[in-house]
């Protein structure tokens, strides 16, 4: 055990790798159940989350404890094949997910910005 933890102590990761992977390409009907049993061979999760709205559909958020059995999870099930579908396995990117939102919001501050100061371009 304390050879796993050095290892795991010396082992520098890239910056986009962190403990909530993003998965597409699920099968509809799969449940958090069936989600749990796939992941969980991985390491111990802390919560999964099923997408349920019609845009969300075939999409979950995996967060595992450990960044570590996160990063296996990723290497080992990208391309995994779960009701003849192959799953993407992604790293959450935070800043990735809400920059649309964000340029949306800068357009609309501009926007608001040239009719206050009655500027037409």
């Amino acid at each position: 055990m304390a050879l796993v933890m050095q290892r795991k102590a010396n082992v520098r990761l890239p910056p986009e790798i962190n403990r909530i992977l993003y998965v597409r390409n699920l099968p509809y009907k799969i449940t958090a159940e069936e989600m749990y049993d796939i992941f969980g061979k991985y390491g111990a999760i802390r919560q999964i989350r099923v997408g349920n709205t019609p845009e969300t559909r075939g999409t979950a958020f995996v967060v595992f404890e450990d960044i570590f059995d996160a990063k296996n999870a990723c290497d080992h099930l990208s391309g995994f094949n779960v009701c003849n579908r192959y799953l993407v396995v992604l790293y959450y990117q935070a800043n990735k997910a809400f920059k649309k939102t964000d340029i949306e919001k800068k357009q609309e501050e501009i926007d608001k910005m040239k009719s206050k100061y009655g500027i037409n371009t």
